[in-house]
């Protein structure tokens, strides 16, 4: 910290004309002793040594200052008991400030400035920005950073994960995104890169490799505990935090993506750039796309890859939720092929499910005609299939019928009217109106539809209207294309009787 002028004057003339002490001139100009002391010493005027007051410490001086050089990372407290065993009575938080002081302090290293050319290198991280709560799920919020490291050009992606897929498709992108690929990528040792290290053996994941194989770059990882290879990427996912994500507000993933894309584009390219102050970041990536090497004709397929066993239920479980396959395909071994949009299932090579992906924790995500082909093929499944729908839409509906079986009332009828009810209202009303039902003690559909309509009267809402019409109703209301009147006309003429007939 820079000292001011006019405070460093004040305290030299407080210490040489007024002889005040050092601890006097901090207590009254509010600062601290060491600056006071600084200051002192920077004019050739250090100020005379306190002699140290004894202490109980002094005895076993010698014997901490031997271990601390054999074992320099021992903790405090273990020190404390070594020398409480030899005979030490002093407070333990006393002893940790003196161990603080005498513990060896591991001389500063310096740094070179490394320099690369243009298209030559690239270097990538992760940053943790936090968690997005999803349904039940809490997700972390993950931002993928590339960074070239001659011109400084940024690419920001965000994902609800980490893992290997995310990883190669934030490569992806950034790749489309500058034009070109890097010669060179350079890695921390993190598990997407590096599965194992000793010494310089290093052992790449080989789905990173194939990757790397099939854009023409070399996979690198940095020495360990060198700083200076990665500070680029590393400072820039510190100048994200402060430029880009600090009181960002976006409604979901993809429009927080949308916005990190405008923000490179824009604001993060026309920052200065370091190695020459007359140019911008965008002028000097200009330059460098020239020297990147030129994407590869064919996409890698990127996606996730697993095996999955289907049990006696029709459904296949993928990070935290039950995707649905059809019925024929339990007791067997399947594959699932999934990306940030969408989840694959497949047969070998034959595709048999394909879903939506969802984010939540705990949700069966279903394609109605499997299960609708599982009711078929067993009618006495239907109630339950009622009840597993309910207990998912509306938790709180399993204790309704808890309660309602102890009283002997029908559950087959209840969970029918329940199921309606839901098809109305919805599951959030739903579940709000069975808790109610369940704090007055009555388990009845009854109950739960006051609730419901009481709830919409307050919020002055229309009554849920439902059109449900028999497939006879629905033939009968079909629309029909009428005839062109002319051929009535025709009709008309062939009955009447010619004239020659008439004249007869």
């Amino acid at each position: 910290m820079v000292i001011p002028a006019d405070l460093s004057a004040k305290i030299l003339r407080l210490h040489k004309a007024e002889r005040w002490r050092v601890g006097t001139i901090a207590r009254q100009l509010h600062v601290h002793r060491d600056t006071v002391r600084r200051v002192l010493a920077q004019a050739g005027d250090p100020a005379p040594a306190s002699p140290l007051r004894p202490s109980r410490v002094d005895p076993y001086r010698t014997f901490i200052l031997e271990t601390l050089a054999k074992f320099p990372t021992l903790t405090a407290a273990r020190l404390f008991a070594m020398v409480y065993e030899r005979g030490y009575r002093g407070s333990a938080e006393h002893f940790r400030h003196v161990i603080a002081g005498m513990r060896p302090r591991r001389a500063a290293e310096a740094f070179l400035r490394l320099r690369t050319l243009a298209g030559e290198q690239a270097q990538v991280d992760w940053g943790h920005f936090g968690h997005l709560q999803i349904g039940r799920a809490r997700r972390p919020l993950m931002a993928f950073v590339m960074v070239l490291s001659y011109s400084r050009r940024i690419f920001l992606r965000f994902s609800l994960d980490a893992r290997m897929d995310s990883f190669l498709r934030g490569h992806a992108e950034a790749f489309i995104a500058y034009g070109g690929v890097a010669r060179v990528v350079l890695y921390d040792n993190l598990k997407s890169a590096v599965l194992e290290r000793v010494g310089d053996a290093v052992r790449f994941n080989p789905e990173l490799l194939a990757f790397a194989a099939h854009h023409c770059y070399e996979p690198r990882p940095v020495a360990i505990a060198r700083g200076n290879e990665k500070g680029r990427v590393e400072r820039s996912i510190r100048y994200i935090r402060d430029a880009f994500f600090a009181a960002r507000a976006f409604a979901d993933l993809d429009d927080l993506n949308a916005q990190a894309r405008v923000w490179c584009e824009g604001q993060a390219s026309d920052r200065r750039w370091p190695e020459d102050s007359r140019l911008s970041v965008r002028e000097a990536f200009e330059a460098e796309r020239a020297s990147l090497l030129a994407l590869p004709v064919r996409e890698f397929a990127l996606g996730e890859r697993l095996a999955v066993e289907v049990g006696k239920t029709p459904y296949v479980r993928f990070d935290l939720n039950d995707y649905s396959v059809p019925h024929t395909h339990v007791r067997r071994t399947l594959s699932v092929l999934a990306d940030d949009r969408r989840v694959r299932v497949f047969d070998g090579i034959q595709e048999v499910a394909s879903h939506v992906r969802s984010y939540d924790s705990g949700q069966q995500i279903e394609e109605p005609a499997h299960i609708q082909a599982l009711v078929e093929h067993k009618r006495a499944a239907r109630t339950h299939r009622g009840t597993d729908r309910l207990g998912h839409a509306a938790p709180a509906a399993l204790e309704l019928l808890k309660a309602a079986a102890t009283r002997g009332h029908n559950l087959g009828t209840i969970t029918a009217a329940l199921l309606r009810l839901l098809d109305r209202y919805g599951a959030a009303a739903l579940q709000a109106a069975i808790g109610e039902a369940l704090q007055r003690d009555v388990p009845h559909p009854n109950a739960v539809r006051l609730a419901l309509e009481r709830a919409r009267e307050e919020q002055g809402l229309p009554p849920p209207t439902t059109l449900c019409l028999s497939e006879e109703v629905a033939r009968r209301d079909a629309p029909v294309r009428s005839h062109e009147l002319a051929s009535y006309d025709r009709i008309v003429q062939a009955a009447q009787p010619s004239e020659e007939n008439a004249d007869e």
